[in-house]
């Protein structure tokens, strides 16, 4: 499948490639329809492909969602040896009062002014959903729960979550927390892959401590789906949120929904959309590894146009039973400057499936592109200044 080449001047540093495919079917696809939640992200792990978005990038306050990027930074911490499982954090007063036993809320029932070892800790957040963990944990690592949050913050940019700030390492009501769809499943995606050895602790059905037996408080794992993490939250005046991991068939899915308006609706809507997506599609792929996809113009060089690639299969997770046509555009600044060099990155090629953008893959170049002759850089100069006329 060959990518036809074609100028654009949409924009006039960037050139564009369309292609389509073939109907991947030839009956109709049953589309899922009537979306509850008000924001949605839906990704396929393996090929990257986006199956829903509805308003991803809208904000949102996390809740108790905030509690996977505190998650995060322990796990991070532990990796690079700055805590361990048995390091010793003491309740403070605050940790107590605000999260713990007195507060009302979700909690470990950490005594005030006692010593719990963080491994206790992460289990009271993952599997109990704790309060007083977090905040345990929190002063523990940055003496205040502020400092904390911010080291919150800045790992979420460092994470490309450029949308999403964190106010606390609870979630419990504040103005500064906010998030989307899009960046929590980006989030969920980051833990599954690097820190397998403690995701599995996120599908854990309960444990006991200090005497005190907890369930999970993810009301998902009980679909009986596949679902083995993430969370759920809930913040008044924004409904009831989602994030989920979901295997079946070496099949992993990430959904992240919010707006939903009952721990019932978000419960069985969460169901509808990971069957569907689990029962609908099949993987394909579009362009093997180092295949030609089209070409990109090159100013100054022995060659007028280079091969671009991907490095990797290009492969989609679309629906089984007539899809849209897929549709991509190579998307790089034109013209490309002489010397080019065989697998210098060029630029992003952008899979569609109808309107939508399904999956984006960087390209490089198949092939070297020396510098041209003198009259060959006149001919290019005087194409570029015409194009910009156009």
């Amino acid at each position: 499948m060959r990518i036809r080449h074609f100028m654009s001047s949409l924009t006039v540093l960037t050139a564009v490639a369309l292609w389509t495919t073939a109907p991947v079917g030839h009956t109709a696809e049953q589309k899922l329809s009537d979306l509850k939640a008000k924001q949605i992200y839906l990704v396929e792990a393996k090929t990257g492909t986006v199956l829903l978005a509805e308003n991803e990038n809208q904000a949102f306050p996390p809740a108790s969602l905030s509690k996977l990027m505190t998650m995060d930074l322990v796990f991070e911490a532990m990796r690079q040896g700055e805590v361990t499982p048995t390091t010793v954090f003491p309740v403070s007063e605050f940790a107590w009062r605000t999260g713990g036993a007195p507060s009302g809320t979700t909690t470990m029932f950490a005594a005030l002014k006692s010593d719990v070892p963080l491994g206790d800790l992460i289990q009271g957040v993952i599997i109990q959903n704790a309060n007083d963990a977090c905040i345990i944990i929190a002063e523990g690592m940055a003496v205040t729960e502020d400092k904390f949050a911010e080291r919150m913050t800045a790992r979420a940019r460092d994470l490309g979550m450029m949308r999403s700030s964190f106010g606390n390492s609870t979630g419990l009501p504040e103005q500064a927390s906010v998030t989307t769809a899009h960046d929590l499943v980006v989030l969920a995606r980051h833990i599954f892959t690097t820190y397998p050895e403690y995701y599995r602790l996120y599908a854990a059905p309960d444990f006991t401590w200090n005497k005190i037996f907890q369930r999970n408080k993810n009301p998902l794992l009980q679909l009986g789906i596949g679902v083995d993490g993430l969370g759920a939250g809930y913040a008044e005046g924004h409904g009831f949120a989602v994030v989920a991991s979901v295997e079946r068939d070496g099949t992993r899915l990430f959904l992240a929904m919010g707006g939903l308006a009952s721990e019932k609706e978000r419960l069985e809507e969460s169901r509808r959309v990971l069957e569907w997506a689990l029962s609908s599609f099949e993987t394909r792929q579009i362009f093997k590894p180092n295949e030609a996809i089209g070409e990109a113009a090159v100013y100054g060089g022995n060659v007028s146009h280079v091969p671009v690639v991907a490095a990797e299969p290009v492969d989609v997770y679309v629906p089984s039973r007539n899809a849209e046509r897929l549709t991509g555009r190579i998307v790089y600044d034109w013209p490309l400057r002489a010397p080019v060099t065989k697998g210098q990155p060029v630029g992003t090629l952008r899979l569609f499936e109808g309107e939508r953008e399904i999956k984006a893959v960087p390209v490089q170049a198949a092939a070297d592109v020396a510098e041209g002759t003198l009259a060959s850089k006149a001919t290019d100069a005087l194409f570029e200044l015409l194009f910009f006329w156009i």
